[in-house]
């Protein structure tokens, strides 16, 4: 999926600028902030975010001002959903992300944009010199000065790299200059996200919130003197705060290896909360890059890439090989998952007929009107966020019209109920699907998995002697001791 709220693209005009223009754009932060519009927006996002995630963990939200200017610096991995994502779950409203001025090419995405507060900004690699984005910022202080909040990306892309990119100075720009005027105090939130599976339906999701900083005198004065040392200084500031609340590794390789061992070291009997996934596969990369050198290390890591190897042949996880299973517990989940599909056909089938048209719809947008790869899953998102909606309430005027109001109310209301069915039933039989071609497979390998399962024995134990041996002693151990047993 790509962004609707791309990140602060670094190109601030000169400092400062001009006098905010009162008035109109005051009036217009005002109504978003309490119009009915974006009301509904948000609790659509929010339908949208709690749809897509099975959960979102939320640490550190203690950090966030409950009053007062914000601004949310986060890092960038998931394009649209960091921004829905920090919108839903931060506890402020509205806040107002800068966009990449190219989303507001298409009316229908430009209509969106508007009504969730987002302002457009032209970067200079895109708009050359004849970028200008006084007016954008003029906005921006005028959100911030009004105590309302805003998001910014300082990485300024959507990425799917395995570490943050150097940051863009836009950010530090904004939070000096504003705290400069003297009228607010201005408070940073860095802001670190983490999926655990990217891309993946109903996966969790961890947003992590830092300390803040404040933007105080000390900031000012410094600003005051050098101003393009101290925006170079409270970026890096940024950058660490949300080095520290994030997963970074220098390459996919690496972070491969760090979640194969960290899937060994864990105890059987233990699920992970993103939070924990998160900090575990942190302390993991960091003392792996401390140790990385070692040869007993290096050889470990040949090893768990064998042993990943193995198991990619065999089209097993390494959660199939923790447990053996007997043949009926092994199947009593397959048949379990088709019960309640079962239960579930009724209520589904009839939104299917209403949701699969809207799905190629949105499909067909994001594959035609453009072939940058963040504009086509933003448009297939926003797509079906505006038609769905659209669609439920056509439906239930036709129904109204064609034999009464009673039977068009019943239908707007079913509808998003059937929609919700077939998100469920989706789930259940991709579930399905996946156990039963694992349950055959172990079945059809069963000698080369009781050999990786042996494997995996050996592993377990040299991983938990490496982890154990490296570990920062310092900080508190993830896991107790009768969590192994």
């Amino acid at each position: 999926m790509a962004t609707i709220v791309t990140g602060s693209s670094g190109s601030c005009p000169s400092w400062p600028i001009s006098t905010p223009r009162r008035g109109s754009v005051i009036v217009s932060v005002i109504m978003r902030t309490v119009g009915p519009t974006y009301r509904v927006l948000a609790w659509f996002i929010h339908l949208v975010v709690t749809t897509f995630f099975r959960n979102v963990e939320v640490v550190g939200l203690e950090h966030v001002p409950a009053d007062g200017p914000v601004i949310f610096a986060g890092n960038h991995p998931n394009a649209l959903l960091d921004g829905f994502v920090v919108a839903t779950m931060c506890g402020r409203r509205p806040i107002h992300f800068m966009g990449n001025a190219k989303l507001w090419r298409y009316p229908l995405m430009a209509t969106f944009l508007n009504a969730f507060g987002a302002v457009p900004v032209y970067p200079r690699e895109e708009s050359g010199a004849a970028a200008n984005n006084d007016d954008a910022f003029v906005r921006l202080f005028e959100v911030l000065e009004a105590g309302s909040s805003m998001g910014i990306f300082p990485e300024g892309v959507s990425h799917t790299g395995s570490q943050l990119t150097r940051l863009k100075t836009g950010t530090a720009r904004i939070a000096l200059a504003v705290g400069a005027r003297r009228k607010v105090r201005v408070t940073l939130v860095p802001c670190g996200l983490t999926y655990m599976h990217r891309h993946r339906f109903r996966s969790q999701a961890l947003l992590h919130f830092s300390e803040p900083i404040v933007i105080e005198e000390e900031w000012l004065a410094a600003y005051a003197a050098s101003e393009g040392e101290t925006v170079r200084r409270l970026t890096a500031r940024i950058a660490d705060a949300l080095e520290k609340v994030t997963l970074n590794a220098p390459d996919w390789e690496t972070l491969r290896f760090i979640h194969a061992a960290r899937r060994l070291y864990k105890p059987t009997s233990v699920r992970l909360s993103p939070a924990t996934y998160v900090e575990l596969s942190r302390r993991f990369v960091e003392r792996y890059l401390a140790a990385a050198a070692e040869p007993t290390v290096q050889q470990l890591r040949e090893d768990v890439r064998n042993y990943q190897a193995r198991l990619d042949l065999t089209g097993l996880k390494d959660h199939h090989l923790r447990q053996p299973l007997g043949v009926v517990d092994a199947w009593k989940g397959v048949l379990w998952r088709s019960a309640a599909v079962i239960a579930l056909l009724p209520l589904a089938i009839p939104g299917a007929v209403l949701h699969l048209p809207v799905a190629w719809v949105a499909m067909t947008a994001g594959e035609r009107l453009s072939d940058d790869r963040d504009d086509v899953a933003t448009l297939k998102v926003i797509t079906s966020v505006l038609l769905l909606p659209l669609a439920y309430a056509a439906a239930g005027i036709f129904v109204g019209l064609s034999v009464g109001w009673w039977w068009g109310v019943a239908v707007g209301t079913l509808l998003p109920l059937s929609f919700l069915a077939s998100i469920k039933l989706a789930e259940l039989q991709a579930n399905m699907t996946l156990a039963t071609l694992t349950n055959l497979r172990l079945s059809r390998f069963s000698l080369e998995v009781e050999a990786l399962r042996e494997m995996r024995g050996r592993l377990v134990t040299r991983v938990r002697a490496v982890a154990d041996s490296h570990a920062d002693p310092s900080l508190p151990r993830v896991f107790n001791p009768p969590d192994f047993e």
